[in-house]
């Protein structure tokens, strides 16, 4: 490249060595045509009279001679060379260009489409993962990764020797609480009974002392029973009326505290029940069944290797429907919002695609979304699978289009190289407006039909034409 330069610069020298050289000359050419219009001289010559005497005499000479039209017109056209030279030459520089190395591209008018090429994978549309709830040994592996399961089909044995003594010692507890809330309850089913029977009894007392007060009380307005008698009667009966009426009230309040205190007890017993069969249930945990039927991925386990608690081991594909999850460049965050499509084809069917969910957070510079297919899934598609997928940013609308090249780069888009009439290549300014992998949109300088240099234009250094061999 700077081999290249220095000779360019010997160039441009030589050029304007020349150019130096041709203006003296015409300096001179003009002077000796003004010379010879402005400046006519005479010679004396000798001639013979009629008396044979020798005398001079002046000759006129022509003043169109072949000479001086020579010197005039040759300095008219050195003239009309220095002024088309100065004000009429381009004077841009050049370049040789072998055409057969260059892409060429013609502008046209045609639908442009703005999208952007992404690469998806194909994921299950429905995953349910599979965690260790508890840990342990592994004891035994029934099925293998990439297995079709069943629900409730069993995938792991595990063993751990702490967990079980832990659930005995859990169950042994649980069961004693569960005791002392039947006595509790026994004993407040007891004193109920214990009050229920005093009130039984005070009944019995009143119903046999009240005819025998009534009765007394009409033999003592007779006056045929003693006053002490009647009274001993009327004593017992209105003690014993009294007595039932505390009583009553006495069991009603502890009634009231009983049935609360029942259905407190009646609620611990459910909680404890259900703790104890939440602690058994735990050594089932170390019984690993499917959750759900479909296609097991798991990473490879080997008898004997501990798993952790929480940690996850492997997962469950549904292979009923299928999404892809896309990651797109950053750029494009503000553009993508749900419902956009895109399309990709494969085995020769094109199949159509619908963002349904958009991840923003941003990973090296990229986020993901999932796309849903807008109808069936295509057939013998597999986890993992990749696609190339024509993601649609907005409408098509009719434009001009100049395909899109390694020129870019180097021009950014303002300038390009187009071809004239004479077959040679011409800077000029351009802007454009979206671009999509096919296509650039032109919004102004390029007219349709006109032929654009695409390919790069790192070669070319600062020259402003290309002549092409």
């Amino acid at each position: 490249m700077i081999a290249f330069v220095r000779l360019r610069t010997k160039m441009f020298a030589r050029r304007n060595l020349v150019f130096i050289k041709i203006i003296q000359t015409s300096i001179q050419w003009l002077f000796f045509a003004w010379h010879a219009i402005w400046h006519k001289g005479d010679s004396p010559e000798k001639e013979n009279t009629y008396n044979g005497s020798i005398m001079d005499r002046k000759i006129e000479k022509k003043f169109w001679t072949p000479k001086k039209i020579a010197y005039i017109l040759g300095g008219v056209a050195v003239a009309a060379g220095i002024i088309y030279q100065i004000g009429f030459a381009d004077h841009r520089s050049t370049m040789n260009v072998e055409k057969d190395r260059l892409s060429i591209a013609t502008v046209s008018t045609g639908e442009f489409t703005d999208y952007i090429l992404v690469s998806g994978q194909i994921e299950p549309a429905q995953t349910f993962f599979l965690d260790a709830v508890e840990g342990g040994m592994v004891a035994e592996v029934i099925r293998e990764s990439g297995a079709l399961v069943n629900k409730g089909d069993t995938i792991l044995t595990l063993t751990n020797s702490n967990l079980q003594l832990d659930v005995m010692s859990r169950e042994t507890m649980l069961y004693e609480q569960i005791n002392n809330l039947r006595q509790t309850r026994l004993f407040l089913d007891q004193n109920d009974l214990n009050q229920q029977g005093q009130l039984a009894e005070i009944d019995y007392q009143i119903s046999l002392l009240e005819p025998q007060y009534k009765r007394f009380k009409e033999l003592h307005e007779k006056k045929l029973v003693s006053d002490r008698e009647f009274e001993e009667v009327k004593e017992q009966y209105e003690y014993n009326v009294k007595r039932k009426q505390l009583t009553y009230r006495s069991y009603r309040s502890d009634s009231l505290a009983r049935s609360y205190q029942l259905q407190q007890l009646r609620q611990s017993e459910g909680r404890m029940n259900a703790s104890l069969n939440g602690v058994g249930q735990i050594l089932n945990n170390l019984v690993i069944k499917a959750p759900i039927a479909g296609q097991l991925a798991m990473e490879q386990i080997e008898i004997g290797q501990a798993i952790n608690p929480g940690s996850r081991y492997g997962q469950i594909d549904i292979l009923d429907e299928f999404k892809v999850r896309v990651p797109i460049d950053e750029l494009y965050l503000p553009r993508i919002g749900q419902g956009l499509r895109g399309k990709f084809t494969l085995s020769g069917v094109d199949h159509e695609l619908e963002i349904m969910k958009i991840y923003p957070t941003i990973t090296n510079g990229r986020f993901e979304v999932d796309m849903k297919f807008t109808g069936e899934s295509p057939k013998g598609i597999r986890r993992g699978q990749s696609v190339r997928i024509r993601l649609e940013l907005g409408d098509s609308e009719q434009s001009l289009l100049l395909p899109t090249g390694g020129f870019f780069k180097d021009t950014g888009g303002n300038w390009v190289f187009v071809l004239n009439a004479a077959g040679n290549a011409e800077k000029r300014n351009i802007r454009l407006g979206r671009k999509n992998p096919e296509f650039y949109e032109i919004l102004e300088g390029l007219i349709e039909g006109e032929k654009v240099i695409v390919s790069g234009y790192e070669n070319f250094g600062n020259n402003e034409i290309l002549q092409l061999k």
